[in-house]
């Protein structure tokens, strides 16, 4: 067990009184949401999405479209990855010592 010194530097001893617990006690406090100016309007409620359901399903088929697009590229981007390693694969890029000059 660590022995604990009484005399008048004792306080140094306490890690809140050290510069990290200083840093440490100041970011937990500006850290807090109760605390921050910002913490008295997340108390509000803030509407993402509207409340109207024409509007809702708008965004909805907006994400539903984005999801869709993304998908398809990467659909896109393996069928060109099969077709390059198809193609190497034949040896088409390999040049023909036999093949006839074009002069």
């Amino acid at each position: 067990m660590r022995k604990t010194r009484i005399a008048k530097d004792s306080w140094k001893a306490f890690p809140l009184f050290s510069i990290k617990g200083v840093w440490f006690a100041v970011l937990a406090l500006l850290m807090d949401a109760a605390a921050s100016p910002a913490g008295e309007k997340a108390a509000e409620k803030i509407a993402v999405f509207p409340t109207t359901p024409y509007e809702g399903y708008i965004i909805y088929e907006s994400l539903a479209v984005f999801w869709l697009f993304i998908i398809s590229l990467i659909v896109i981007i393996r069928m060109k990855l099969r077709e390059i390693e198809r193609i190497q694969a034949l040896g088409a890029e390999e040049e023909d010592p036999n093949a006839p000059l074009l002069e």
